[in-house]
Formats: C-alpha cells, sequence, structure tokens
C-alpha cells in the first residue's frame, strides 16, 4: 500500500487533530515569543538564527527529514533543523518517521510519566490524561496516593500482626489442649490395661480353682467306683467258687458228701448272711457347676467407675476482688480428675472470745470460683471446698482466709477546713475493725480548665487528710477505705470550695456562757447566765467569755469577716492552741486582738498584745471587720470592710500556728463570715 498517496491508506489520526511542521511553524511564529521561548528552554542557541531558519518557506521539516533519511543533507538544511526537531519531539512527542506532520507522543519514562493518582480507576496516570478519560475522576497526587497507601499497609500489617499473635496464642492454647486430652487418653488407655490384666489374672485364677476342684470330684468319685467295682469282683469270685464247690461235692460218695455239706452249710450260711451292696454310690450324672463371677464383673463396672476427685486447692485472695458485702472466692483443681459439683463452706474467723462457736455456711456450685454475699464488711472469712463426682466427696481442701472491703467511711463536714491552696478532710473510719489506709478523691467542678477528672490521693494512714488543691475553684470530694479484700465504696460527697478560708468554731474551746448557731458561723451571749463560773481548764476558756476557730494548719494568707454590734463589747483576733484559758485574750504573747467597749456613747478601740496598745483613734466605728492573717510576712491586720479602711497591723512571731478567737464580754453576738475573696483594699497589705 502506498502510504503517501493512496486514498485507501489507514487512517491512523483524526484529521481534526493532524499538525503538519508548516502549522507548527506558523503557531510559533504567530505567537510573540514563542520560538525564543522553546529555543531558551532547551537551550539551542539564538532565537533569531532558529527564527530565520524557521521563516524559510522553502524549507520544512518533511522535506528535511525526507533528505536526511535518503542521505540528501543539502535538503531541508538538515543540521539545524535536526537539533530544533529534537526539541519539538523532546516538548511534545515524537513525530512518525514518515509523517512528520503528526505528533505521536513518545514512551515517557513510568517515575517522570505517572505524576498523579486516580482514586476512581485505584491506577497511577499521566498528567496529560487527567484532562481526557479521567476528568470525572477523583485524582489525587501520586506522592500523596503514596502515603496514603503506606500508611494503609502500615495499618493492615499492625492487624495483621495483632491477628499473627492471637493465632500464635490461639496455636499454643490448642497445643496445650492437645498435650492434655493426649495425656487424659494416656492415662486412660493405661486405666483401661491395668482393669482387664486385672481381670484376665482374676479369670485364670478362677479357671485354675475350678479345674482343681473338678479333678479332685473326679478323683473321688473314681475311687468309689473302682472301690465298688473290686468289692463287687471279690464277691463275684466267692460265689463262684461255692457254685464250683457244690458241684464237686453233688458228685462225692454219700458218707464224704454229709461231711462236705455240713461244713459247705456253714460256710454258705456266713456268705449269705454278708450284705452286699448293690446300689452305686456315686451317680455317673455331671453335677451343674455353679461359677460364681461377682467379683469379674465387679472388676468390670470398676472399669468405667470414675474414681473420686482429690482435694481442690484454693487460691489466695486475689487483690480489689471483695466489696462491702461480697467476695469472690476461687480455687483449682488437677486436671485428670472428673467432678460433678463444688461444696464450698465458710464461716467468719473465730475472735478470741471463748465458747462462741461461729456458724458455718455452705454452698453448692459448678464452677471454680463462687462470689459469697451477705457478708459483713471488713471481716475475715475462712473458707474451704470440697470436690464431688458419682464416687463421693474429696477431702476437704486447706482453708484460707479472705476479707471483704470496708464501709465507706463518712466524712466529717462540719469539721472540713480549707483556704485558697488547699484543703483539710476529716471522717470517720465508719468499721469497728481498723483498715489498711484510706484514699481521697477530688472532682474539680467542669470548666474551661478542668474537664471533671477524678484526682486521687492514696496511702493515708488516718482519718484525716491535708489535700492540695487550685485556689478560687469548686470540688467534688469522696473517701474511699481500703484493706487486703479492695476498696470501700465512696462516702458521700462534700463540696469544697477553694475561696478564701474556711473554718468552723471549736465547740471544745467554748466558754459555757456562750452558744453556738447550728451552722456554726453565729457566737451568742444571753443576757442570763445559765450556767456557774466553769472550773479552770486547759481546753476550755473560763475567765474570758471566748470561743476558739480551727483553722487550717496552711501558712499563706487567711482572710475572714466578723459582724458585730456597734453597742456590744467583743474581743476579736487570733491565738495560739495553747494560749491560757484562764487569761483574757491579749493579755499575754500568745495573743493578738482588737477589743472594742462602749461606755457613756463613747467607742473605745484597743489591739492588745501582753497587755500593751497603741495610742489610735478610730473615728467611725466599724460594723463589719476584716482581719487578714499574713504568716508569709508575720502580720495580723484588721479592716473596717464598710469603708474600705485599714484599723491596725500587728508585726507577730508567728512560730506555730494560730486559730481566730472570739468573745463577748456582755451580751450581744457576733456573726463570722469566712469562705469569701480578698476584698481589693485587703491585698495591698
Amino acid at each position: 500500500m502506498d502510504l503517501y498517496d493512496s486514498e485507501d491508506r489507514l487512517d491512523l489520526f483524526p484529521e481534526e487533530h493532524t499538525r503538519t511542521g508548516r502549522d507548527v511553524h506558523a503557531e510559533m511564529s504567530g505567537e510573540p515569543g514563542g520560538v525564543d521561548e522553546l529555543v531558551h528552554l532547551y537551550a539551542l542557541g539564538g532565537a533569531g538564527e532558529w527564527g530565520a531558519e524557521l521563516a524559510d518557506g522553502n524549507r520544512d521539516w518533511r522535506l528535511g527529514v525526507e533528505a536526511e533519511d535518503h542521505g540528501y543533507a543539502g535538503w531541508g538544511a538538515a543540521g539545524p533543523s535536526r537539533e530544533l526537531r529534537e526539541a519539538y519531539r523532546y516538548a511534545h512527542g515524537r513525530a512518525s518517521e514518515e509523517y512528520e506532520c503528526y505528533v505521536i507522543p513518545e514512551e515517557e519514562d513510568e517515575d517522570e510519566a505517572a505524576l498523579a493518582f486516580c482514586v476512581t480507576c485505584k491506577a497511577p496516570v499521566r498528567a496529560v490524561e487527567v484532562s481526557d478519560e479521567h476528568r470525572e475522576h477523583e485524582v489525587t497526587p501520586l506522592s500523596k496516593a503514596l502515603e496514603s497507601a503506606k500508611d494503609e499497609i502500615h495499618k493492615n500489617m499492625f492487624k495483621l500482626e495483632k491477628q499473627i499473635i492471637e493465632m500464635e496464642n490461639f496455636a499454643n492454647h490448642l497445643e496445650e489442649v492437645f498435650i492434655t486430652v493426649e495425656e487424659n487418653f494416656g492415662r486412660q488407655e493405661q486405666n483401661f490395661e491395668s482393669h482387664y490384666n486385672e481381670i484376665l489374672e482374676t479369670l485364670a485364677q478362677k479357671y485354675e480353682e475350678k479345674i482343681q476342684a473338678l479333678g479332685e470330684k473326679k478323683k473321688a468319685k473314681l475311687e468309689a467306683l473302682y472301690g465298688q467295682l473290686v468289692s463287687c469282683g471279690e464277691n463275684l469270685d466267692t460265689c463262684k467258687e461255692l457254685m464250683e464247690t457244690i458241684e464237686e461235692m453233688c458228685h462225692e460218695e454219700k458218707v464224704d458228701f454229709i461231711k462236705d455239706a455240713v461244713a459247705m452249710a456253714d460256710r454258705l450260711g456266713k456268705f449269705l448272711n454278708t450284705e452286699t451292696d448293690v446300689e452305686i454310690s456315686t451317680q455317673p450324672d455331671f453335677e451343674d457347676q455353679t461359677l460364681d463371677f461377682s467379683d469379674v464383673e465387679q472388676l468390670m463396672g470398676s472399669i468405667n467407675t470414675i474414681p473420686a476427685p482429690s482435694a481442690p486447692v484454693i487460691n489466695p485472695q486475689a487483690p480489689n476482688s471483695a466489696t462491702g458485702s461480697s467476695v469472690r472466692v476461687c480455687w483449682s483443681l488437677y486436671s485428670d480428675d472428673t467432678v460433678e459439683s463444688y461444696q464450698l463452706s465458710y464461716r467468719p474467723v473465730q475472735d478470741s472470745s471463748p465458747g462462741k462457736d461461729q456458724a458455718e455456711f455452705t454452698m453448692t456450685v459448678k464452677e471454680t470460683y463462687c462470689s459469697v454475699t451477705d457478708l459483713v464488711p471488713n471481716t475475715q472469712y475462712e473458707f474451704w471446698v470440697t470436690a464431688q463426682n458419682r464416687a463421693g466427696p474429696s477431702p476437704a481442701s486447706e482453708r484460707a482466709v479472705y476479707m471483704t472491703a470496708p464501709s465507706p467511711p463518712v466524712i466529717k463536714s462540719k469539721e472540713i477546713r480549707s483556704c485558697e491552696e488547699a484543703a483539710l478532710i476529716c471522717w470517720e473510719s465508719g468499721n469497728l475493725n481498723p483498715v489498711d489506709s484510706y484514699t481521697v478523691e477530688l472532682t474539680q467542678a467542669e470548666t474551661p480548665e478542668a474537664s471533671g477528672v477524678t484526682e486521687s490521693v492514696v496511702g493515708i494512714p488516718a482519718c484525716e487528710a491535708l489535700v492540695q488543691l487550685q485556689p478560687r475553684q469548686s470540688y467534688t470530694i469522696y473517701v474511699r477505705a481500703l484493706n487486703v479484700g479492695g476498696p470501700s465504696a465512696r462516702s458521700d460527697p462534700v463540696t469544697v470550695r477553694t475561696t478564701g478560708s474556711c473554718f468552723h468554731l471549736n465547740q471544745h474551746t467554748r466558754h459555757p456562757w456562750l452558744t453556738i448557731s447550728e451552722d456554726g458561723f453565729t457566737v451568742t451571749r444571753s443576757g442570763r447566765k445559765t450556767e456557774k463560773e466553769p472550773l479552770p481548764s486547759n481546753t476550755r476558756f473560763t475567765r474570758c467569755v471566748a470561743v476558739m476557730g480551727t483553722l487550717i494548719p496552711i501558712r499563706g494568707r487567711h482572710y475572714w469577716e466578723v459582724e458585730v454590734d456597734e453597742l456590744a463589747d467583743y474581743t476579736v483576733g487570733v491565738a495560739f492552741e495553747d494560749v491560757p484559758k484562764q487569761e483574757d485574750l491579749g493579755a499575754n504573747c500568745l495573743s493578738w486582738c482588737m477589743r472594742h467597749k462602749f461606755a457613756s456613747s463613747r467607742h473605745k478601740y484597743e489591739f492588745l498584745h501582753s497587755k500593751r496598745t497603741p495610742d489610735i483613734r478610730i473615728t467611725v466605728a466599724p460594723r463589719q471587720i476584716g482581719i487578714l492573717l499574713d504568716y508569709e510576712n508575720a502580720k495580723l491586720s484588721f479592716f473596717n470592710v464598710d469603708i474600705s479602711q485599714h484599723l491596725y497591723t500587728f508585726s507577730c512571731q508567728l512560730h506555730g500556728f494560730v486559730h481566730p478567737c472570739f468573745s463577748l464580754e456582755k451580751p450581744g453576738c457576733l456573726k463570722i463570715r469566712n469562705g469569701i475573696a480578698m476584698p481589693k483594699h485587703v491585698t495591698f497589705y
């Protein structure tokens, strides 16, 4: 076929996409900088030189190629045109050797061509193909698809490794089961072989005994019959002899006959008088021999008889296996024992009380564990177990002591003390027997900074704990008791707010003439004395009608306020716990206080320590007094809250912890406000 001129030539390329060299030249010449950019991109020389070559209309690429292929170097300026042609091929594809007017893409390097990945087709594609057949598909960069594929492979590898581990564990378990089954069947085979050997030995012994007995009976019968036969023969011989003798006598002479007849008659009479036993002493019939195979049947039955199990082994108590009213008891058994059920027995551990028998309880279970309920909290119980099957019960196991978890503690909400950095939590154990330790759990109220996470303070030996907290927050606090059986349930919650300092009044220090309200924040002295003068005491105020608060033992800044009556005589301040209770507040070196007296319409204020007071005049009588205890700077300051006025500041030698004190020298009341934020005017002191 003539590929150049034939009208029937194969149409390899659509007509609308055919491009001749002249067309390419026209396109590149028509665009400013087209040739220059191409030449500059591939470093082919000056743009003007190659532009002149392309501008020559008498030379085209096809003729140049034909001339070159046919050896006509002068046609089409083959030298420079070849380089430009190669550059164009590099940029746009390779031209056919026969048809340079057609642009056919070259086979590019796979790594350079596959610049994208079609997610729909799940195959790499060339960048030029994206706009054609993959136009409507989801296409992603090849590097991203590679990373995604690597991640997917890593995930699958992780799953595969996990599955391999599971299969290995399962294979190990199957191997253990295989070995156990093999051992069990081996023991069964040995058991059967032993039983069958025993049965064969028993049958052989029975056979020997029966054969021997039959032989003895045979011998006895034959001997008896033989004796009878011999006796009968002897008698028969005697009879024949007598007959022959009588016949001979009959042929004798009379005289001789008579002589011999007398003797023969005597002999014959004696023979006839002898009894002859003509009955067979032993019957010839064979006696039916009954064989006793009861012991053989017993042996045969024992082949299928399961032996009684051995004693189980009761396990020690596992940590956290108990609650306040239940424990989980576990035990184990030898693998070759057959068990139908277990009997678990238990009783409380006996105390030292003589003659007190503890009741025993028994439960029947199928498994090798049991949860025993309805028990007493924080109490020891001893457990033992027996295994049972058709053959009977096993011996009892050794006894193990289990302990129930404690009862939940009871938090003393009225004795909680707090400040902005910590809280002192007190509680009652709630258990008769001692516990190992306590755990305090605290949950911060959900805020943008806190998400309600529960924190725990563990290993607390006593019934109180000083817990560090964050300032100006609200906490819900629980307490658990712990022993060897596990933790108790949570106590009832209490709420603690770390805003200011919070304390309660100590009833043990209260003067009998004072009464404290139920909330613990109002102190009242009535006009009449309800009790006589109290006796001197080291814990209770007896001379000064006062009461002491219990401040949390934290060094820092503590602030509280006292609402007072302008006409009342009162004293407020701080003192050490061992301040003399028979002296007035401020009369010694262990107390610092502010005292107010109202007489003749005049207010008198004193700031007392060791009976000394500075000369200070207060013009505005405070109705609400703020008190700031500053351990860091060893200062005690008083303020008039209503007008934000500083009244006085002590410089104190605080070698230990002090506590708030309140006194009423005449009838009246004081209202204490604590757990409040420190005012701004106080923070400057």
